[in-house]
Parts: C-alpha cells; sequence; structure tokens
C-alpha cells in the first residue's frame, strides 16, 4: 500500500478537522465496501496461484509423484494432495 500526502487529494478543511482528531499521525482510510478487492487481486499473487496450481494438476496427470511435485514446489506432500483434488473438482 502506497501513501500519498492528504495537501495533494483532501481539501484544507477536511485536513484541518482531520487535525483536531489525529494531528501529525498516519491515519489509515479503508476502501468502501464497494470498492473491496478479494485477497490478491490487487498484486496478482491469485492468478499467479492458480496458473502454479494448474500446473501442479497437470504434471500430476503426467505421472509426476506427490513426494516429487513437493521437493520443486517447495511444498508439504498434503498441500500437493490438496492442490490436485481442488484442481480436479475444478477441471471435472
Amino acid at each position: 500500500m502506497k501513501h500519498i500526502k492528504a495537501e495533494n487529494v483532501l481539501p484544507e478543511e477536511v485536513i484541518n478537522i482531520i487535525q483536531e482528531y489525529v494531528d501529525g499521525e498516519y491515519i489509515y482510510i479503508p476502501r468502501k465496501n464497494s470498492n473491496q478487492k478479494s485477497w490478491g487481486e490487487k498484486n496478482g499473487i491469485k492468478d499467479e496461484f492458480k496458473k502454479r496450481n494448474l500446473e501442479i494438476y497437470n504434471r500430476f496427470n503426467q505421472g509426476r509423484t506427490i513426494k516429487g511435485l513437493a521437493k520443486e514446489y517447495y511444498l508439504s506432500e498434503q498441500s500437493i494432495r490438496r492442490i490436485v483434488r481442488q484442481q480436479n473438482m475444478l477441471c471435472s
């Protein structure tokens, strides 16, 4: 999350009101509910995980072992099984 200067986006009157409550401190202003993004959407990590999981699933179907995939992707064998199970449900 990047910071922006209040004086660059808020009217002086609003800044004066905020300073009455929070003078010189950092304040977090949450997004409106209608603008909320789910985890991973903003930075693209969600799509990266989807791509990785599909790759794991495809390699498993090509004969790679759970143990081998776990070592290759630095994940637990349990995680690989979960990914394969979830991808199997999505692809069915």
